[in-house]
């Protein structure tokens, strides 16, 4: 099966090291000094360098289980998100950072199941992890009492990403200095749309319309 990784690496080679000899060595001598982060879903269905065009040094790419992300919480523990998110913002100095949720997320499904109690018993990860988007569902529970909206929760989600990016303070201050922008995106693997997140009123709207418009 991964005889297909290995010649896709061999195209790789021969585009970035072949016909172009130089990219690389360009970025080794600079180093990476990418202006955009985004944190994207694990799903394999939604790779951020595919889905926008980039090339290499051109995006920080964080990707975890539903594009989540965990609130401030300074300690000894495990925190490679929060980690990655101080080395993109604090090292690197990232402009802009995106959280790219998208349609048929696997682990807001798995919370929406948590929601209901209906979640597998044998998780002993993704459970305690999905559990950090909980307050998406706040907002939704009024109106959709069994999470039945995925899209909703999904974009509700991505908003409670937001919020928790917020709660790192050297964060915030670039955010309130002008120095830093934060942007939810949910991708319609539907239709091929794009949607943006609109804070005055905690909504989306289509941002790239679908193949169909």
């Amino acid at each position: 099966m991964v005889t297909s990784l290995i010649d896709g690496f061999t195209d790789f080679r021969n585009d970035f090291f072949g016909q172009d000899k130089a990219f690389f060595k360009r970025l080794i001598r600079r180093g990476q000094h990418p202006k955009i982060m985004i944190i994207s879903c694990s799903d394999s269905r939604v790779d951020p360098a595919i889905l926008f065009g980039t090339r290499p040094g051109e995006l920080f790419v964080i990707r975890n289980v539903a594009n989540l992300v965990p609130p401030y919480q300074p300690d000894d523990q495990y925190h490679g998100i929060s980690a990655a998110i101080e080395f993109g913002v604090r090292d690197l100095g990232v402009e802009d950072i995106v959280i790219l949720g998208h349609a048929y997320c696997g682990g807001v499904n798995a919370l929406c199941e948590h929601a209901r109690g209906e979640a597998a018993e044998d998780r002993e990860f993704i459970t305690p992890w999905i559990k950090i988007a909980l307050p998406a569902l706040d907002e939704l529970r009024g109106s959709d009492p069994k999470f039945e909206n995925i899209k909703a929760v999904e974009q509700h989600s991505i908003m409670n990403s937001l919020d928790n990016l917020r709660t790192f303070p050297w964060l915030a201050e670039r955010e309130k200095q002008g120095s830093l922008a934060l942007h939810g995106w949910w991708f319609d693997m539907d239709s091929g749309a794009l949607w943006c997140h609109s804070p005055p009123d905690r909504s989306f709207t289509q941002m790239i319309p679908s193949v169909s418009e």
